[in-house]
């Protein structure tokens, strides 16, 4: 048992947790297989089993893990990108949103994502799953819940270090209700973006969501970020940015490793597809890791493994909208592409507009992930009905642009909507003494790495 005393230190230190955490990691994982195994197994619980595709539950939900097992990836990377003071407050934030986000998701969410839509704007059956809620049902909106709650975690880090806990929470339940959901609809549930015919072009396509959820995540965060303000100390009197480090790139890198590892959930497909998402996924994060890497090596004279890190998940977000519509070659330029995206537009986000973002989550998310909706109209060769200019089609960027000015719109004009009523209601940032002194002991009470217990106090 932890026990937390008067002096908010906890008897773990660093040392009992670097052994431990591998544990726990393992655990988890270990965790995660047998419960897909026995989801995709017991289908007859709740309907009848030989109405279900079991092979494709499977996959599915085995994919629906691994997306779950991503959280722990950010939790992990973002902590590392933050200062120590700041731990318990980011990892606290990052664990409820994905708790909260799913009960509203449930609630709301899932049925006016995929529900049966009103006129393409949204849908209007299943709330609360009450409507033909059978296993069917149940396999999609779990695999749909864990995209829902990538998409709310992703602000975290760019609002890391001075935001409320509790306007963030309020933020995470808005996410999983109504923003994701309505602009998910429009291009996955039988939305507009989905039906562009009537003129004359075709659905605007985005596989797994750089545009759905990354660019909705992305965007929601930049306007988070701009409405909290930037930290103490970030920028000078003549607006010049500070260098503010993190305090664990063991915790950075191992957050990657998760993230990447859980990409092949994201990304998953079925049937003949299934090794060709895979490569995909692969080629791109590997592409974006290596020419992060080189770039940061012309430009400072050192590898940077923590703008290595950052390249690769920029190119695992630019694939994420075409991982099944596009050849192995062209997702090594996507990734290759990605990355430069995503190191311009940190420049861009905090030397031009002063937006201060610990984890640059709005540059791999927003940016990377608005390259990769244009990416599709572009590369798709005709893999799984979709095609670019690689072949010909020039419609299809058409399309494209209209979903990246549509989701760019969107989450903007909420994310900016929502954070100012935050900030006028309840407030959304903590007291400068609060900052100054970190999150973890006036939000929380707890020190993420407290090393001295009080004497005689028992276990």
């Amino acid at each position: 048992m932890l026990r937390v005393y008067a002096t908010g230190k906890s008897r773990w230190g660093p040392i009992t947790l670097r052994r431990v955490l591998p544990l726990v990691i393992a655990a988890l994982f270990a965790a995660g297989i047998l419960a897909g195994y026995n989801v995709a197994f017991a289908q007859d619980i709740t309907s009848k089993a030989d109405k279900l595709d079991q092979g494709a539950n499977i996959i599915w939900m085995f994919a629906a893990f691994l997306v779950f097992f991503m959280q722990a990836g950010f939790a992990f990377l973002g902590a590392g990108l933050i200062r120590s003071k700041n731990t318990t407050n980011y990892l606290t934030k990052s664990f409820m949103d994905f708790a909260i986000a799913s009960l509203s998701f449930w609630a709301f969410g899932f049925a006016l994502m995929w529900g049966t839509s009103a006129a393409g704007i949204a849908g209007t059956t299943n709330f609360f799953l009450t409507d033909s809620a059978n296993g069917q049902t149940y396999v999609d909106f779990v695999f749909q819940m864990v995209f829902a709650a990538t998409a709310a975690t992703i602000v975290a880090g760019a609002m890391a270090e001075r935001t409320k806990t509790q306007a963030y929470l309020a933020y995470s339940f808005m996410v999983g209700a109504i923003i994701y959901p309505l602009y998910g609809h429009w291009v996955w549930g039988g939305g507009w973006l989905g039906s562009l015919e009537s003129i004359n072009l075709p659905a605007a396509a985005d596989y797994a969501g750089s545009g759905v959820v990354h660019a909705v995540g992305g965007f929601i965060a930049l306007a988070g970020a701009a409405v909290v303000g930037p930290r103490i100390g970030k920028y000078n009197a003549d607006g010049s940015a500070n260098v503010i480090l993190g305090h664990s790139v063991p915790y950075v890198v191992v957050g990657t490793f998760i993230l990447f590892f859980g990409w092949f959930g994201f990304n998953i497909n079925t049937g003949d597809s299934i090794g060709l998402n895979a490569i995909n996924t692969l080629l791109s994060g590997a592409t974006g890791a290596v020419v992060a890497l080189y770039i940061q090596l012309m430009r400072k004279g050192t590898t940077d493994i923590l703008m290595a890190c950052n390249g690769a998940l920029a190119g695992l977000v630019g694939i994420t909208a075409g991982a099944a519509f596009v050849e192995p070659w062209s997702a090594v330029v996507i990734g290759l592409i990605a990355a430069p995206v995503m190191m311009g537009s940190v420049i861009l986000i905090e030397k031009v507009f002063k937006i201060d973002d610990p984890v640059s989550a709005i540059s791999v998310h927003g940016s990377t992930g608005l390259w990769g909706l244009l990416a599709v109209g572009i590369f798709a060769n005709g893999n799984n009905g979709v095609s670019g200019l690689v072949v010909g089609n020039t419609l299809q960027i058409l399309s494209q642009l209209i979903s990246m000015g549509v989701v760019l719109a969107w989450a903007l004009g909420t994310g900016f909507a929502l954070f100012l009523l935050l900030k006028f209601t309840m407030g959304i940032r903590v007291t400068r003494e609060e900052e100054l002194a970190g999150l973890d002991i006036s939000e929380h009470g707890i020190e993420a790495y407290g090393g001295e217990s009080v004497p005689g106090s028992g276990d």
